[in-house]
């Protein structure tokens, strides 16, 4: 049976689009990192986990993680260079964002105190996903996190570019259904995603250089 040139469309849309993918480093992160069992994906092969989500024959145009770096803790800066290293190999864009720092109030102590907020991950996605779609980069883009707050942005595509697809994978462990219901496909992040993604402990670069998994993300 032929299909009509509508729903043609939307087949080759959801089988055959060039898609992209938007990593939120933070929230990512913060779920691996909150259960002990999941500490090892932590050296994950990014590209590798975007390729876990594509479809039919989707061909991946790009990976980008949007991350911040600790610069107060250098033990953390280091592994976080070195985990960006090892992606920057396989083709993943770094996008950086800051950390500013934020008054806030203890009730139990009644006493104010200086903390770190992460900020511009979601502004620089949101930027990025419009400007991509704009440039006819993908026709579906896959973001994933749980944030609420890159809602604005999806509804922006859907009314600038009502033929393009935003489906959203949200971090093991995680639950954002407002999110999901705003995209127009989602996929569940499964552990042996996080498996078949991983590096090796001791990862291989094209130059020889080994890079080694650190030993308390092991």
């Amino acid at each position: 049976m032929l299909l009509a040139p509508a729903a043609l469309w939307r087949w080759v849309l959801l089988f055959m689009a060039k898609v992209y993918v938007f990593i939120d480093g933070f929230n990512f992160y913060h779920a691996l990192d909150d259960v002990r069992a999941y500490h090892r994906f932590k050296w994950m092969n990014l590209y590798k986990l975007a390729r876990a989500y594509l479809l039919g024959s989707d061909t991946l145009e790009g990976v980008e993680y949007f991350t911040t770096l600790a610069t107060w803790d250098a033990g953390k800066v280091a592994r976080h260079a070195q985990f960006i290293r090892a992606n920057e190999e396989q083709g993943v864009v770094v996008t950086y964002g800051e950390f500013k720092r934020k008054e806030r109030y203890c009730g139990r102590c009644n006493q104010k105190f200086w903390s770190r907020e992460e900020k511009q991950t979601d502004v620089n996605i949101a930027l990025r996903l419009l400007e991509l779609a704009i440039q006819g980069r993908y026709d579906k883009g896959i973001i994933i996190s749980g944030d609420t707050d890159l809602i604005p942005a999806i509804k922006a595509v859907h009314r600038t570019f009502p033929q393009k697809r935003i489906g959203v994978v949200i971090p093991i462990g995680r639950a954002s259904e407002d999110l999901k219901k705003q995209a127009d496909f989602h996929h569940k992040m499964k552990v042996n995603h996080l498996i078949s993604s991983r590096f090796d402990d001791d990862h291989r670069m094209g130059d020889g250089t080994v890079l080694s998994c650190p030993q308390n993300w092991r």
